[in-house]
Order: structure tokens, then C-alpha cells, then sequence
């Protein structure tokens, strides 16, 4: 074991380096690196790495999920006290986004209907998100009946979060033809593989196990497909789809 340890800080320098050449960085740094490949590789990280990724899509988004790691209440508070300074609409939903992010769908609620007001009385993205809360909080039917008066209102209106929205609360609903009609739709189009896993968790719950498997097959055989960063980015996504397959196959 100590050392498969030290092989890996070996070749996390040798990535480093790597990406030191290439990058045009001062050749210190590989002198640093091999001759201190933890402590070294720690550094060259934080000094140029990361603030390099941080420019990138990915990159800003490996440094959020870093930061909620190393502080899962720094977004709540933050947006608690910007709307503190200023209770305007994107302060206050951006504190709404934070409790609901932060399981407290119920303290989200009021905060959603309130910014339902005005100019952005009828605004379909707000109507999504107070949809996303209400299922949270354990109100599908209530859910169900606001996505459906705003599809009947904005039947040009196109959100994947609000489909998968709508489907799970159809699903909590125990209208299973139904949500299995929109959860076939979705994960047909999905980018992502959020919906699979919620769609094969349904079909477990109503016995449809060989189904169930189906999907993760596809939804594997997709993944495989990706980039190596896509399927990190999806990963959570990815292990729970292999999870439930486990689950399915021992049905």
C-alpha cells in the first residue's frame, strides 16, 4: 500500500508537469515537483492550477463543488445576507435557490410566490422553480397543477428541469402510465442521466425491473460515450444508475 501511494503523487506530478511545459510556466516548477512530488504537486495546484481552471466551464464548476464541500453553508449564507442588504427579485431568489439547495423546501416556498410578483408575476422560469419546491415539500398535486395552467398558458415554453419536475410529481401522484408517457419523453432528450435515475428508481417501485435494467444499460452504454470530464461532472448520476441496476437485477 505505501507503495501504490507514492506511485500516485509520482504521477500527479508527472501530470503537473506536464501541464507546467505546456502552459509555458516558469521550469522551477518542475524542480519542485520531482523533488517534492506531494508537496509539490499540493503548491502547483493551488498556485496555478486551480486559478487557471477557475476560467474554464468546468473548471468553475470542479471549484464550486470543492468550495460546497469544504463549506456547504457558504451559498445560504451569502445569499441570506445579500437579501438582508437588498430584497430584490434576484436576491431573493437566489435565497430561495439556497434553502431549497439546502433541503429547507418549505422556507423556499413564500420567498418564490414573492418574487411571483409585478413584472415577473407570470415569469415561467420562477413558476419551474416554485414547482421544484412544492414537490420538495411534499406537495406534488400542488406541483402537478401549476406546471399544468403553465403549459396550458406557454404551451412553447421548454424547461427540462420543469419536465423532470412534472414527471416526478405525476410519478408521487401514483399516475404511473402517465409519468411513465413523460419520463420516456425525457430521458430521451436528457443530456444528463438525472432523470434516468429517477425514472429507474419509479420503475423498481411499480416491478418493472427488466425495464429498469434496460435503461441503465442504455444509460451506461451513453456514458461511455462521454468525455472523461462529462462523466465525472454526471458521476453521482452514474453511481446511483449503477446502484439501482444492483437492485433491479436482484429482483
Amino acid at each position: 500500500m505505501p507503495y501504490f501511494g507514492l506511485g500516485l503523487h509520482v504521477v500527479v506530478a508527472l501530470y503537473f508537469a506536464v501541464h507546467a511545459v505546456r502552459s509555458g510556466q516558469d521550469r522551477y516548477w518542475l524542480m519542485v515537483l520531482f523533488m517534492f512530488p506531494l508537496l509539490g504537486s499540493v503548491v502547483y495546484a493551488f498556485a496555478i492550477w486551480l486559478p487557471e481552471q477557475r476560467h474554464s466551464r468546468h473548471g468553475r464548476a470542479l471549484v464550486g463543488n470543492v468550495r460546497r464541500m469544504l463549506d456547504p453553508g457558504r451559498e445560504l449564507r451569502q445569499a441570506q445576507d445579500a437579501f438582508d442588504d437588498s430584497a430584490t427579485t434576484d436576491n431573493r431568489l437566489r435565497l430561495a435557490d439556497a434553502l431549497l439547495g439546502a433541503g429547507r423546501a418549505g422556507d423556499a416556498l413564500p420567498l418564490y410566490r414573492a418574487a411571483l410578483s409585478g413584472v415577473h408575476r407570470e415569469d415561467p422560469h420562477i413558476q419551474v422553480k416554485l414547482a421544484h419546491a412544492l414537490l420538495e415539500a411534499g406537495e406534488p398535486a400542488q406541483a402537478r397543477q401549476l406546471l399544468d395552467e403553465l403549459i396550458a398558458k406557454r404551451p412553447d415554453f421548454r424547461s427540462p428541469e420543469g419536465h423532470l419536475t412534472y414527471a416526478r410529481a405525476v410519478a408521487a401522484q401514483g399516475d404511473k402510465s402517465k409519468a411513465k408517457e413523460e419520463f420516456e419523453a425525457l430521458t430521451a432528450y436528457s443530456s444528463g442521466f438525472e432523470a434516468h435515475a429517477y425514472y429507474v428508481e419509479c420503475l423498481i417501485g411499480w416491478g418493472d425491473t427488466g425495464r429498469a435494467r434496460e435503461l441503465c444499460e442504455q444509460a451506461q452504454a451513453k456514458a461511455r460515450r462521454l468525455p472523461a470530464y462529462a462523466r465525472k461532472m454526471h458521476r453521482a448520476e452514474l453511481d446511483k444508475l449503477r446502484e439501482l441496476e444492483k437492485r433491479a437485477q436482484s429482483l
